[in-house]
């Protein structure tokens, strides 16, 4: 664990937090409390993530991305054994099947899934949905409790060819959401402290909060 980026990631997502808290409550469900800071796996990138998910603080979130990995289920268990009981939330990429399977917390779904939200919501009003979003309009979906919008810096991944939004622009989509909104792609300890002020709900991240929290 890197301590220093560590903390300062963490001390970010939690001002982000406590700053929409005073104004997000009427914008959406009474339900589980929204994770100020979210890890999200990547096969390739986090190829163990449940060693990084058991150093997480308590209050953050994990999402598990599977992309179809034949050995989901499994890591999807190491996943809920390394956050249940710590006060760490668990949310499956698009599968809900999986989510129940393991005692998840909730799901996460890709942009182009953004339309099973409300389903998700009525079937399951204890879980936490949230949805990825890559435009402006898609922010308007129904049934999220949050979305995760990016890339706000330049990032790897699947987001390393989009366009980057900048903090002008994500501000302005914050404002205009209708739910909380979280801040990916290429966050690290750096620039995280930048964000505070423009009204996110918290910080998401996959390879910074590997290194920050995952093991020495």
């Amino acid at each position: 664990m890197n301590r220093a980026d560590a903390e300062i990631l963490w001390e970010a997502a939690s001002v982000l937090a406590r700053d929409a808290a005073k104004v997000s409550r009427a914008r959406r469900r009474a339900g589980p409390d929204l994770p100020p800071l979210l890890f999200f796996t990547d096969p390739d990138r986090t190829p163990r993530p449940w060693e990084t998910a058991a150093q997480l603080p308590v209050g953050s979130g994990v999402v598990f991305r599977h992309f179809g990995q034949v050995d989901a289920l499994k890591t999807a268990q190491r996943l809920r054994d390394a956050t249940l009981g710590r006060g760490v939330r668990l949310l499956i990429g698009l599968d809900a099947a999986l989510a129940e399977a393991v005692g998840a917390d909730g799901v996460h779904l890709p942009e182009r899934a953004l339309g099973q939200a409300e389903a998700l919501i009525a079937a399951r009003p204890d879980w936490i949905i949230t949805g990825a979003a890559h435009s402006r309009a898609v922010l308007e979906t129904p049934g999220m409790d949050a979305c995760v919008v990016s890339p706000v810096f330049p990032a790897g991944g699947t987001s390393a060819d989009r366009p980057v939004l900048g903090l002008q622009t994500f501000a302005e989509w914050v404002q205009a959401a209708p739910c909380p909104i979280y801040a990916l792609g290429g966050i690290d300890s750096g620039n995280a402290q930048g964000l505070i002020g423009s009204g996110a709900c918290g910080v998401a991240g996959v390879s910074a909060i590997r290194s920050a929290f995952g093991p020495d």
